[in-house]
């Protein structure tokens, strides 16, 4: 007897968020069949890839590889234009660690004063991270929303601590973009969309992010929250959960000990870039497979293999 494959497409949907505007816009999740399951039903957004860029240029990210990228570039903005061309980058991510209290601790007008020349010289919709510090991401994206107000803008993440700034700030006085972040927990994720929504954020304006570790180290967790969050989201048709997930590959990959160990100190392990290159394929293919919409990255040689990966899956 001959196999009938049995489809198995959700009526239940993940949301379309739209970054960006006009043509140069991208539109992230809205697919009702688990990741990359072409087969079940046709997934119209293909998963997007962001692209990783510091306000301190390459102080962490100093593999030759970056180094071939932004040559000659001195400014946010000069890299930023240098990001954009990346095969299979969607949208700029950048990342302004430089605010830390704890680190350099730019003003909110310095980095303001960046994000703006970043805005005058790209095109790509934009994605824009803090320091990690929740009183400074506050007022950061405080006045980043109202800087570049009518971009459309991602700014990551709001966090239990500060989701009632960000969602005032940031969507509900710009029309801007947010992401929720959480600890790898489906419970911990839900709750904050929950508190967002009842603050009166409109849930088509959050995409989730809900954290993430490196190949090999914790990920399983990550895996598994990944599965029960697109399993509620589908097949329990839990509107709490049907946010596009977008994850930070970058920000843990090129932190590893594979990708910062020097090969004068493990020969054996062979060239150091290309470990973080493959830590960061890994990594984001991972995610993908698990569920997430968006993956950052940083490296262009990680950026194009995923992008052949998605386009050979979709």
């Amino acid at each position: 007897m001959a196999f009938t494959p049995k489809a198995q497409a959700f009526s239940a949907h993940i949301n379309a968020v739209t970054l960006g505007t006009g043509d140069n816009s991208v539109v992230i999740g809205g697919e009702n069949v688990l990741p990359f399951y072409t087969f079940d039903a046709p997934i119209e957004n293909a998963p997007k890839i962001g692209i990783q860029i510091s306000d301190l240029g390459l102080t962490q990210l100093n593999a030759p590889g970056f180094q071939e990228l932004y040559a000659g570039c001195s400014t946010m903005a000069e890299m930023a234009k240098k990001a954009e061309t990346v095969e299979g980058v969607s949208f700029l991510c950048l990342v302004f660690e430089g605010a830390d209290p704890n680190g350099e601790d730019k003003s909110v007008d310095e980095c303001v004063a960046q994000l703006k020349e970043v805005a005058a010289a790209t095109t790509k919709p934009l994605c824009i991270m803090g320091c990690k510090n929740v009183e400074k991401d506050a007022a950061l994206f405080a006045a980043m929303a109202d800087a570049i107000a009518g971009k459309n803008a991602l700014f990551l993440s709001a966090k239990e601590e500060n989701y009632k700034q960000v969602g005032a700030s940031v969507v509900m006085a710009q029309n801007h973009k947010m992401g929720a972040e959480s600890a790898v927990d489906i419970n911990l994720a839900k709750q904050l969309n929950v508190v967002i929504g009842q603050l009166g954020v409109d849930t088509q304006s959050v995409l989730m992010n809900i954290g993430t570790a490196a190949a090999g180290y914790g990920f399983e967790y990550v895996s598994s929250t990944l599965d029960r969050v697109k399993a509620a989201a589908l097949a329990q048709n839990d509107t709490q959960l049907q946010m596009p997930i977008i994850t930070p590959v970058s920000t843990e990959t090129w932190n590893t000990k594979e990708a910062v160990v020097s090969e004068e100190d493990m020969p054996e392990w062979g060239s150091r870039e290309e470990r973080g290159i493959e830590m960061e394929i890994t990594t984001a293919v991972a995610c993908l497979a698990g569920g997430s919409d968006a993956v950052v990255m940083a490296h262009p040689k990680a950026i194009a293999s995923v992008a052949k990966m998605i386009n050979a899956l979709m």
